[in-house]
């Protein structure tokens, strides 16, 4: 069992009942899914070949792989943006959506190796929730990411992150994900 998971169940659920004084252990806050995108439209808006083009989704295919444990899918683009020079049906991100044990694996890395090596890192912005519960952060690069060794990235690419909660509202959310150790801002 992944030890962010077994953290939940041994301690956090409790804590978190008591602390919302709720007597269900159901309706307390728990991670739902996670979602961690990339958008690779800047191959498509420089102009470069195609064999680059398909490099770089080749290469953020398999770092996201790498990162997460599972492939990615592809995102195509809904409609055409001349200015972005995109047409509809154009390859332009990928993302992939963590659930159940590889969710509580990736939040685990993601909060002990990745975030505390983000140059220049002050915490996480506490304002960053959707007022539905989830919360969404962005990293420059997924460099961070010990797996990733950095003499094999030739593009630095970012990378979205979404955390999905069961709570109704940031309040909530904020305490849960407080608890699974976020380090967020005060």
């Amino acid at each position: 069992m992944a030890r962010l998971l077994e953290k939940y169940k041994t301690e956090i659920a409790d804590k978190l009942r008591q602390e919302l004084g709720r007597d269900n252990i159901m309706s307390i806050p728990r991670l739902r899914k996670i979602v961690v995108s990339t958008g690779l439209g800047k191959a498509v808006q420089e102009g470069v070949s195609k064999a680059a083009e398909t490099r770089r989704f080749t290469e953020a295919q398999a770092h996201l792989t790498t990162i997460t444990g599972q492939r990615p899918a592809i995102t195509k683009a809904r409609k055409s943006v001349s200015n972005f020079k995109v047409r509809k049906g154009y390859d332009v991100g990928l993302k992939v959506t963590l659930r159940g044990k590889q969710m509580y694996e990736f939040l685990d890395r993601l909060v002990a190796l990745a975030i505390p090596r983000v140059r220049d890192f002050r915490g996480l912005n506490p304002s960053s929730f959707d007022g539905h519960g989830n919360y969404g952060l962005g990293l420059s690069e997924y460099g961070v990411f010990p797996e990733i060794n950095p003499d094999k990235v030739t593009f630095q690419q970012g990378m979205n992150i979404t955390i999905c909660t069961t709570a109704g509202n940031d309040a909530e959310a904020r305490q849960l994900l407080t608890h699974l150790g976020m380090p967020f801002r005060t």
